[in-house]
């Protein structure tokens, strides 16, 4: 009797658990397109700054129905939008991907060397060899956009989508379906030879509804009442740029067309760049079928008027605003078109940037806080004790990404020691008021500076492509050609901290405070499409979203 009972307990136990395994092993559905948005120069706080002036299904959409992170840093400096984007998709650092900014200086020739571009391919849809002369060649790791290709044989489609070339090639990786961007010569999206022969058919049709001259043919004006950007400072601050042929940086922007006829380049920096590219990202789901089959498809987008606009005018301004309160309804307009064409529980997707941005410095300067110009006559002035030392002002290639670019050839043929000039410039910045920390880069694991920042040194370090002597700057201080406007680059949290969130299939609702890395994303997204980290990843998945 007694073995009966455990016979029956064994077997109710038994049951328990093979139940217990079944339930726990309930397949998620899987995306069948994964979206990413990099809204470039997005600081953290704009989610929460102009909250209350989106609608419902834009970024209050994501934010009530998604899961997002308010405490995301980026690993790294410089802070700037060829690595973000790179960093974003590849789970990696410069060190490790080799894309080091921007521009670098390359040693060999002392010519600066542009991230993207590729001399041995041609343009498609553009005449310019500068705007059609590009590929990821300089990418030195995989993206998580090219492991999903590798996960399904390349099956998968891979679209990337921008106004800004770098910001299409990078992340849509190194073997994608298409990547595209706008040339502000003929206002059309283009791409290389690198992808294909000729514009896909879908893009030719895109291309010749002139949707760019369209979009600016009515100027540009607040969306509301000028009393209710409380947010902003007033109109017209004297640290704002000038849009276009506007004599003063104030709205209505009613010669827009006229600027765009004579300047394509003009539509970047308005809104109506942002809604141009989520409509040619309309476009590519229609054109290549993203998410209608069995293999996760990718579409890869960058929002990339928000940083034209930013540089522009200043992170206070009601141009800024007015963009951001542009942008949320394009982003509702393009979420119900998914909605629509691939189905509401069928698509993942994310939103981060690239990168955030400094206050402007008259902005600062007005409001009593801390700022300037850190490079006004540096390197003027280096040059100048320079030539007081060794007798020579040529020892210098460059100052690029806060990087001095020691001139080795140079050098050496005035029979100098590199340690020698190196350690005098290092010991002449560090007397400089503006400047709160320079070293020689290949000492910096030795150097008494403290976390964050020397890790962010080592993981923006590519020894075949950055600079010799890291300069970090005072809090607020900007490079001088940032009169007006803004710009970014530092590893301060106004550059560094990064909006993440995350919607759609197989994602739960949620917020966490908790500390993450712009290098968590790719990892996360490769749990969640159960494919492998890109090949230099360097960050984990983030547990609180997939467990």
């Amino acid at each position: 009797m007694r073995s009966s009972f455990k016979l029956f307990f064994l077997g109710f136990f038994m049951s328990l658990s093979l139940h217990a395994q079944v339930a726990n092993t309930t397949k998620v559905p899987a995306a069948k397109l994964v979206v990413g948005l990099v809204v470039d120069q997005m600081r953290w706080d704009y989610l929460t700054r102009y909250q209350d002036h989106y609608g419902t299904e834009g970024f209050n959409r994501m934010l009530s129905q998604g899961f997002s992170f308010s405490n995301v840093m980026i690993d790294y400096l410089p802070t700037v939008t060829a690595l973000g984007h790179t960093s974003v998709y590849t789970g990696s650092v410069p060190s490790i991907h080799g894309i080091a900014g921007n521009d670098w200086i390359e040693r060999s020739s002392g010519k600066t060397i542009y991230c993207t571009t590729d001399t041995s391919v041609k343009g498609v849809g553009t005449s310019s060899e500068k705007i059609g002369g590009h590929s990821p060649h300089n990418l030195m790791s995989t993206t998580i956009t090219d492991q999903l290709g590798i996960a399904t044989n390349f099956r998968s489609k891979v679209v990337g989508v921008s106004l800004k070339d770098r910001a299409s090639i990078l992340p849509a990786g190194h073997n994608p379906t298409g990547a595209f961007w706008f040339d502000e010569g003929n206002g059309n999206f283009v791409t290389s030879s690198y992808y294909m022969t000729e514009l896909p058919k879908w893009l030719q049709e895109f291309n010749a509804k002139n949707h760019a001259r369209e979009l600016v043919s009515k100027g540009w004006n607040l969306l509301k009442d000028p009393s209710k950007y409380r947010e902003s400072t007033r109109d017209n601050a004297p640290w704002e740029g000038l849009l276009g042929s506007a004599s003063t940086p104030t709205f209505p922007y009613k010669g827009l067309l006229a600027d765009f006829d004579k300047d394509k380049n003009v539509i970047r920096s308005t809104p109506f760049g942002n809604t141009l590219t989520l409509m040619a990202a309309s476009a590519a789901v229609d054109g290549y079928a993203l998410g209608a089959d069995a293999d996760a498809d990718f579409l890869v987008v960058n929002l990339a008027s928000t940083d034209y606009v930013g540089h522009k005018f200043g992170p206070n301004s009601m141009e800024v605003q007015d963009t951001y309160i542009r942008l949320d309804q394009d982003l509702a307009e393009f979420f119900k078109t998914l909605d629509r064409k691939v189905g509401k529980d069928n698509y993942l997707v994310f939103l981060t940037a690239d990168h955030g941005a400094a206050h402007a410095e008259g902005y600062m300067k007005e409001n009593k806080l801390k700022g300037g110009f850190y490079d006004v006559d540096l390197v003027s002035s280096l040059k100048g004790a320079l030539q007081q030392k060794f007798g020579q002002t040529d020892l210098l290639l460059g100052l690029e990404n806060y990087q001095i670019y020691l001139n080795k050839g140079a050098i050496k043929a005035n029979d100098l020691d590199s340690d020698d000039v190196s350690e005098f410039i290092v010991d002449w910045l560090n007397q400089d008021k503006r400047v709160l920390y320079a070293v020689q880069l290949k000492e910096v694991g030795e150097s008494p500076i403290p976390q964050p920042i020397k890790s962010r040194i080592i993981n923006g370090y590519h020894w075949q492509r950055s600079g010799d002597i890291q300069i970090v700057t005072q809090d607020g201080l900007l490079p001088s050609y940032s009169k007006t406007g803004t710009t970014h680059s530092v590893w301060n949290s106004y550059d560094s901290h990064i909006p993440l969130v995350f919607m759609g299939t197989g994602i739960k609702k949620g917020a966490s405070s908790k500390p993450y890395h712009m290098t968590d994303i790719a990892p996360t997204l490769a749990q969640l499409l159960k494919i492998e980290n890109p090949s230099g990843a360097i960050g984990n998945p983030i547990s609180e979203l997939i467990d």
